[in-house]
């Protein structure tokens, strides 16, 4: 700890905390022994860090947050695992991440540059991407993957063991209880897919003739004719040059715990 980081007076942080250069903990804050707070850490007010957590340069922690408590597990019984957040990620009113598991990772992984909005929730061994965007109250079940640049809608579930690919959007109070492929859309209760994220890929500059491509993929893959997995086979021949439409067939044929999020019919 240097003189340039500043604590207030009726914060209590742990003499064996960790505390990088220019932290900055508000009024009422506690923060845990096994703390790590990287250079520049804003910890605003009424934040409680506990267990066995990292938070990486610039990290920005609005009042109410509670990071790094027990994971909400009954097999849970007090193991040293981990809560290990990324540089640059913000964290507003009331969000909540815990800690891995023995019986599963081991430890939470968030990756960085995410901005997690009032309410939202990480469970136990789940890993989480860069760039990611949590609304607010959108939860996410123990051992679940979030890939890069995913986005999840106000109130959105995604049960436990699931996986999000990257660039996919959940909508607001979807219940994902199934895989989304990268680039997928899905709304709804239960969620199915709806189509691709267009406007998130055109923001992001994917090009005209990738995201075409893409369309007819998708349009393919989930066609009526054939069984599924002939259909995968069909798209990953026809559009071996495509690095997006390459990356949801490996996502598909990956042994996964649960089953792909499919379109309504």
């Amino acid at each position: 700890m240097t003189q340039s980081t500043q604590i207030h007076s009726t914060a209590i942080v742990d003499p064996a905390a960790q505390i990088g250069d220019g932290v900055e903990i508000g009024p009422f804050s506690i923060i845990g022994p096994k703390v790590v707070l990287k250079d520049r850490v804003r910890v605003i007010s009424h934040v409680t860090i506990a267990g066995n957590t990292t938070l990486g340069e610039d990290c920005v922690l609005y009042p109410g947050a509670q990071i790094g408590h027990p994971p909400q597990d009954f097999k849970y019984q007090g193991e040293d695992t981990e809560l290990i957040i990324g540089p640059r990620n913000i964290l507003r009113e009331n969000v909540t991440m815990h800690p891995g598991t023995t019986f599963a990772r081991g430890r939470t992984v968030i990756g960085s540059d995410g901005y997690f909005m009032v309410g939202s929730h990480v469970a136990h061994d789940c890993i989480v991407g860069d760039r990611v965007v949590f609304a607010n109250c959108a939860a996410i079940g123990g051992e679940t993957i979030i890939a890069d640049h995913a986005i999840l809608g106000g109130y959105a579930g995604i049960h436990q063991k699931s996986r999000v690919g990257r660039h996919a959007f959940i909508g607001a109070m979807a219940m994902v209880t199934a895989d989304v492929i990268p680039y997928g859309s899905v709304i709804g209760n239960h969620a199915h897919l709806a189509g691709l994220n267009v406007v998130g890929l055109k923001r992001r500059g994917m090009p005209r003739e990738t995201l075409r491509e893409l369309r007819a993929a998708y349009r393919l893959l989930f066609a009526q004719e054939g069984t599924f997995d002939e259909r995968v086979d069909d798209v990953a021949q026809l559009y071996s040059g495509n690095a997006p439409i390459a990356e949801i067939i490996d996502f598909i044929r990956t042994d996964a715990k649960r089953s792909i999020c499919m379109p309504d019919d």
